[in-house]
């Protein structure tokens, strides 16, 4: 389905070096934001308490929260926990008290408010656990990137599978490189997020990939700028259908989804807008510094002399 359809290609990589150089800059500068600042690590990656207590109405999460917060938590995490009533707190840990000492203080604190509410379960999550999440996510991560390179050098070329894991490293450290600069809290779903980037940037790589490898069998008297020009500018509406749904939808839950998802869908938000770009002006930007040419995604061409195509706007040039 298309929206529109731009007639005229437009000359996407005229600029590219001045594209790169901007995706260089700020690359650099989300390194170094995680170098210098480090990421706002959430209680799952560096040990904590968990709480879950009950409330005899459906809780009101906010009201929680503000009185958690109340205590000096201020990177408390407040959801429900399988109903409305049921209510899960996550508390950093603090130096010089125990879990216990949290627990007991928090459920003073919420009696307070509601003497109904009584407590579930209470239990500290160690560091150990912590490094473990650390590991496991990293595990997780290193191996999405490696699936992607060995899928793209199958289906594409290894050309393609080097561009599209460098643009896809690049939303990756540019997400991690806002969550260190702002300070936000990176959690569990927060990595969820950026590993849903990785897949959804690189699904846009592809189609861009599927439709430079069309042109190239499709023009033969295209040269490689030409045809990737012509692969982006064929795509536009598709990106923008695709894009702008998908957007729509992860903006309803950054501005409705309430504090529980406000950090997931900000990752993702940010993932988005950049995959977007990534996939125009770094990954197929690379593929042609690297080289790609026709004969490395048409494998059998045909013999001169023939027909050219009619709708080969370089008809009538020499092969």
């Amino acid at each position: 389905m298309e929206f529109f359809r731009i007639k005229k290609d437009i000359p996407f990589m005229k600029h590219a070096l001045v594209f790169n150089a901007i995706s260089f800059l700020t690359f650099a500068l989300a390194v170094f934001f995680l170098f210098s600042r480090g990421l706002h690590l959430s209680v799952e990656f560096t040990g904590g308490t968990v709480m879950e207590v009950a409330y005899s109405q459906p809780a009101e999460l906010a009201k929680v929260r503000e009185t958690v917060a109340g205590l000096g938590y201020a990177d408390v995490q407040v959801q429900n926990f399988g109903t409305a009533r049921d209510v899960m707190i996550r508390l950093p840990a603090q130096k010089g008290v125990t879990s216990a000492q949290q627990s007991e203080q928090v459920l003073g604190a919420l009696k307070a408010s509601d003497p109904n509410v009584s407590l579930r379960r209470t239990e500290f999550v160690g560091p150990q656990v912590g490094e473990e999440l650390v590991h496991g996510g990293l595990m997780a991560l290193g191996l999405v990137v490696v699936g992607i390179v060995i899928y793209l050098a199958f289906r594409f070329e290894w050309k393609f599978g080097v561009a599209a894991i460098i643009a896809n490293l690049h939303d990756v450290v540019i997400i991690l490189g806002f969550f260190a600069f702002f300070q936000w809290e990176f959690s569990l779903s927060v990595l969820a997020a950026v590993l849903a980037v990785l897949g959804y940037s690189v699904n846009e790589s592809v189609v861009i990939f599927d439709r430079i490898r069309e042109a190239f069998r499709k023009y033969r008297k295209m040269s490689t700028t030409e045809v990737i020009d012509h692969a982006i500018t064929s795509t536009m509406s598709r990106t923008i259908i695709t894009h702008a749904s998908t957007e729509a939808m992860v903006l309803s839950m950054l501005f409705f989804g309430g504090p529980s998802l406000h950090y997931f869908a900000m990752a993702l938000t940010i993932g988005i807008l950049f995959g977007i770009y990534s996939s125009v002006f770094v990954a197929a930007a690379i593929a042609m510094w690297l080289g790609v040419k026709r004969e490395d995604l048409v494998k059998t061409a045909k013999k001169d002399g023939g027909p050219n195509d009619p709708n080969d706007p370089h008809a009538g040039a020499m092969v």
